[in-house]
């Protein structure tokens, strides 16, 4: 009988099936919104990084149709890298527009917030450096400072101090970068970014700042936690998505020439990636327009988020520090809260249950995040579903 090299697989998927720890690929079948059909479904959606409600903007549709129609389109495909053939007027454009967004002189952009994490760590940073980084950042942002080679050192998560401590007692490295979460995925929280960038000055070290969950949402004009603290300035790389509140797909890195330039020729993830359709650069450059005119989405997004949390404390759920429309409900162990997930969703009301290894273990969370799509009777089912359900816990 032939062995089965993979075989090992089932062992695998059994064992985290028993610690309730299997996830299963869901369907979702239509428009991302605030209510969506999963598995055959219709339910209410709170589980969306559709922060501004624009990724079924129908402005974003026409967009690319348009670009597709225009004569000398591209077509769909790029059929190559940027820095072979693959990236044309409409990468350029949403390049020199992000740059233009974000205030900076450049702007570079990746197939995804992750490989924008990936490449721009490891460009930066290598063997004799040394990288702090924040214990609750991004995988992504976790993978690149791995994949850099560059010695990496955890600090707790938010304690400055501790940081301080650490970056005192380092020894000799050619560079040194702080790297860290603007708006924590997972906790809903604010990376302490004064006084990182107070850190950053004393060191003589590089910040790295990943506005993923914050572009579109706070500063004044939507740029994000830099923004909203005051510290673009004392920032020296700023990168941010196009695939959650601008309801789009991508990556991006905004900062000076130099940074943009050495990101274009040591960048992996980059250099080594076919570039994004450019009629997909169409739809991102319709969303910025959006972000930029229509503040009225983010201002009431942030409205409903602090009223669903004083809601929810006064329940008597924990939710932590967050001050975002990512709101967590702490439950702590995988079991009880994928069935409490499941309550809801037998309620018609999909919250996705969070476990290890997406957060640490005792730390299982149901993530609840809004969108301006939102309404406030959905809001007050949510609210009203989880009060019944903590009555009968």
């Amino acid at each position: 009988m032939t062995h089965d090299p993979l075989a090992w697989i089932d062992d695998e998927l059994a064992t985290l099936d028993a610690v309730g720890l299997l996830r299963r690929l869901r369907h979702r079948v239509g428009d991302q919104g605030a209510e969506v059909e999963i598995d055959g479904r219709r339910v209410l959606n709170f589980g969306s990084n559709d922060y501004l409600n624009l990724a079924s903007d129908p402005r974003l549709a026409e967009a690319v149709r348009q670009a597709l129609a225009n004569e000398g389109s591209s077509g769909w495909g790029s059929g190559a890298s940027p820095l072979i053939l693959g990236r044309n007027e409409l990468h350029l454009a949403l390049e020199q527009t992000l740059a233009q967004f974000e205030e900076t002189e450049a702007a570079l952009v990746f197939p995804s917030g992750a490989a924008a994490n990936h490449g721009t760590v490891a460009a930066l940073v290598s063997r004799g450096d040394i990288v702090f980084s924040d214990a609750k950042n991004h995988a992504s942002i976790i993978d690149g400072c791995r994949l850099s080679g560059a010695r990496v050192q955890v600090y707790p998560h938010g304690d400055v101090e501790y940081l301080a401590n650490m970056m005192r007692q380092a020894g000799n490295f050619r560079r040194r970068m702080i790297v860290t979460d603007s708006l924590f995925s997972m906790d809903g929280d604010f990376a302490p970014l004064v006084a990182l960038a107070d850190l950053a000055e004393q060191f003589d070290c590089m910040l790295l700042v990943d506005e993923a969950h914050a572009t579109g949402v706070f500063g004044a004009k939507g740029r994000g936690v830099c923004e909203h603290f005051g510290v673009e300035d004392r920032v020296h790389v700023r990168i941010g998505t196009l695939s959650k509140a601008l309801g789009c797909a991508g990556g991006f890195v905004a900062g000076p020439q130099s940074l943009i330039d050495l990101l274009a020729n040591r960048a992996r993830t980059y250099v080594f990636s076919t570039a994004q359709p450019a009629a997909w650069c169409a739809a991102s450059l319709q969303a910025l327009e959006i972000v930029r005119r229509e503040r009225e989405r983010r201002d009431r997004l942030l409205l409903l988020a602090a009223d669903l949390r004083q809601r929810l404390s006064r329940q008597g759920w924990q939710i932590g520090a967050s001050e975002s429309q990512i709101i967590p409900v702490y439950l702590g162990e995988p079991e009880l809260t994928m069935r409490i997930a499941s309550r809801l969703l037998e309620e018609g009301l999909f919250v996705p249950g969070i476990r290890p290894p997406s957060v640490p273990a005792g730390e299982s969370l149901l993530r609840i995040s809004l969108t301006a799509g939102h309404k406030t009777e959905q809001i007050e089912r949510l609210v009203g579903t989880l009060a019944k359900i903590r009555d009968k816990k």
